[in-house]
């Protein structure tokens, strides 16, 4: 046998038997959170022109993005990223509509990262969007739907980490070089503190500006952690920042869902579209978040309509992996019922089956070719509850009892 015809690619998987049976049994539930608030699906395509993604939308890098050309010559990426593809969708259909949009959406995204990473080239997302919402109230809505979603899936040791991109936005107000604060942000996504102290030692910004970024590792933890925060600043950019977290707590305590939250003002993120509060969901048995969002003010405005905006993005294959370390049981759906025939009974056993599938029961149908203890082996490797063994016409024998 060819092994590179078996073979996956780096980065990855084939997705088969129990476990694809559990995510899509995973992704229903989740779906039914999502249309409990509202939110309608919608279907971007897989692969998009460059510049949906380009860095001016704020997304990944150019060399993470798995490009190709069509025959007209324009540059396609397959899609690292939904909510760039969402954005457009609402500036073409949506451009005047001014009410609030609820979507969500279901798909899978491509990042080339580097192989030594050992992460997934192609991961699934679920995810949702709510358009046009300029207050914390929708700030609020996102983050409890998205703690609803951990909550339905069957998560109880997780944690919600909200951060604010307007509090490290309000520190750099006094650096007029670009690079230098892109550097800032690097050292600080990378949580890399000792060097992020040794880089702002050697900058001509104020003092105080300087005791924030060496105290940055320590600004997490639960609401009180929002008055030592405040208490270090004294730009309006920043305190404001502050003001709109205790208002996105206090939408959550009204949710009932405060004891999953904490904060953690040294939070940034990657995606530079980012404009306001951001957050991330942990749990153990993953090393990354299983959930990742953030308010988005200006990203639909790139492509032709103002409409400030919030959402988020479970990474189902990082939720999966959570689950099954923490031996969270998965629902999967498996057949009702396995109905074995001889040849002679086949009259009966196809009308049977037919049947029974009327009565929207799931029926795996079988010849029988081998000895019955491996179908019992089957059905109970399946998960199948009822076998029905056909022997004449008028012989029907029920295995599940074993008669």
């Amino acid at each position: 046998m060819n092994q590179k015809r078996v073979h996956t690619p780096e980065g990855v998987r084939d997705i088969y038997g129990l476990e694809c049976k559990k995510r899509l049994r995973l992704k229903d539930k989740l779906n039914h959170v999502f249309g409990l608030y509202g939110y309608e699906n919608i279907i971007t395509p897989t692969f998009e022109f460059f510049d949906i993604f380009n860095s001016e939308k704020g997304t990944v890098s150019s060399k993470e993005m798995y490009k190709f050309f069509d025959r007209e010559g324009n540059t396609l990426v397959l899609r690292p990223d939904i909510t760039p593809s969402v954005a457009r969708c609402v500036a073409k259909y949506y451009d005047s509509e001014e009410r609030n949009l609820r979507f969500a959406y279901t798909g899978n995204v491509f990042l080339n990262n580097s192989s030594y990473q050992l992460k997934l080239k192609e991961t699934c997302q679920m995810g949702a969007e709510l358009i046009n919402e300029t207050s914390s109230r929708g700030d609020g809505e996102i983050i409890a739907m998205a703690l609803d979603c951990c909550l339905n899936a069957g998560l109880k040791d997780f944690r919600l980490t909200i951060g604010q991109v307007e509090y490290f936005q309000g520190l750099v107000e006094c650096i007029g070089d670009e690079d230098v604060k892109e550097q800032l942000r690097e050292l600080i996504i990378n949580k890399n503190f000792f060097g992020l102290i040794e880089f702002v030692e050697g900058l001509d910004i104020p003092q105080n500006i300087k005791d924030v970024f060496v105290q940055f590792n320590e600004l997490n933890g639960d609401v009180d952690i929002l008055d030592k925060a405040d208490a270090l600043v004294s730009n309006e950019t920043s305190k404001k920042a502050i003001q709109k977290l205790r208002k996105v707590y206090r939408m959550l305590e009204i949710y009932g869902l405060e004891q999953y939250i904490s904060f953690d003002l040294g939070m940034l993120s990657r995606h530079n579209y980012y404009t306001g509060v951001i957050f991330k969901a942990y749990t153990y048995g993953t090393g990354d978040a299983v959930l990742k969002g953030g308010r988005y003010d200006n990203l639909i405005e790139q492509f032709g309509k103002k409409a400030p905006s919030v959402g988020f993005a479970i990474v189902l294959d990082n939720l999966m992996m959570a689950m099954e370390r923490q031996k969270i049981e998965m629902e999967a759906d498996t057949a009702d019922m396995l109905i074995i025939y001889e040849e002679d009974a086949m009259e009966a056993a196809i009308p049977a089956a037919v049947g029974y599938r009327k009565e929207n029961k799931t029926v795996i149908l079988e010849k029988r070719d081998r000895g019955l203890e491996e179908y019992q082996a089957m059905a109970l490797d399946q998960s199948i509850g009822c076998i029905l063994y056909y022997e004449t016409r008028d012989t029907v024998r029920d295995l599940t009892k074993g008669q």
